[in-house]
């Protein structure tokens, strides 16, 4: 169903990888509810997927930008305004890579330059996106910037390792710059604490498929799939949440409030 929910919205998608990833359902469905967006991702990573499909499909343009780099965001940041023609009204991060997870190193065996580079690409490119945007004034009033995280940001998955401090900075980040944006300009910034999603980079993490089916049981409404996760996102960009902000929201089907489920007990 279709609602003309972002009718005239202008936007910037970060993260769109392939069909399963949660980016490219946000920027299939933010276009399905009026808006203009831009897609973005790391060089590598529009080598890697299929983002030429996404654009032809949204009718929107790619800008490469390497998230770390603030020359890079400045220039998105700039193009997609003259792209889309006027202030950005809303931004969604979903980045994140951990260089010890994809090499398995154990959480008590970790290299420390793997683990700076996971927190810069992971939390800290969401402080450089949001203070290059708070720089060249390039979001508009009432805008909404929302980033993808995980329940690890508060409790403890071994396996999940490093990426667990990654998603608490970036919460952090968003409570604290979120004051900020909110005084200059009533922008809001969320996170969104999203179920274990059968993404190409979520199906990564050693013992995911185990994990996912335990989710899924301890979840009184199962997880929560990508496209659920894209139709909330859309919730966080449109006006009828513009007094929400600096949250941490738990999309999760209930996991985050449970304490034991019978059916794992049988």
């Amino acid at each position: 169903m279709h609602t003309s929910l972002l009718a005239g919205k202008k936007g910037i998608i970060f993260g769109a990888l392939d069909e399963k990833s949660i980016a490219w359902k946000v920027a299939e469905r933010a276009v399905e509810e009026g808006a203009h967006i831009v897609l973005t991702n790391a060089p590598v990573a529009l080598r890697m997927g299929g983002i030429n499909e996404l654009a032809e499909k949204c009718k929107a343009q790619v800008i490469g930008a390497d998230a770390t780099e603030l020359a890079d965001l400045e220039h998105l940041l700039t193009e997609s305004q003259n792209i889309l023609g006027g202030k950005i009204d809303f931004i969604l991060h979903s980045i994140g890579m951990s260089l010890n997870v994809r090499k398995k190193k154990e959480y008590t065996d970790l290299n420390y330059e793997w683990m700076q580079k996971t927190f810069d690409i992971s939390a800290i490119s969401f402080h450089k996106l949001m203070q290059t945007a708070m720089k060249l004034d390039a979001m508009a009033e009432w805008g909404s910037i929302v980033a993808l995280s995980y329940i690890a940001a508060q409790r403890t998955f071994p396996d999940y390792s490093e990426m667990a401090e990654s998603k608490a900075l970036l919460e952090s980040f968003a409570r604290s710059f979120g004051y900020h944006w909110a005084k200059k300009a009533k922008v809001r910034v969320n996170t969104i604490s999203q179920s274990p999603t059968m993404t190409t980079a979520g199906s990564g993490v050693k013992g995911f498929t185990d994990f996912y089916g335990y989710a899924d049981k301890m979840s009184p409404l199962g997880n929560a799939d990508a496209l659920a996760c894209a139709d909330y996102c859309l919730t966080l960009f449109s006006d009828y949440t513009r007094m929400v902000t600096m949250q941490n929201l738990f999309h999760d089907g209930g996991f985050s409030s449970m304490g034991m489920a019978p059916e794992l007990i049988d």
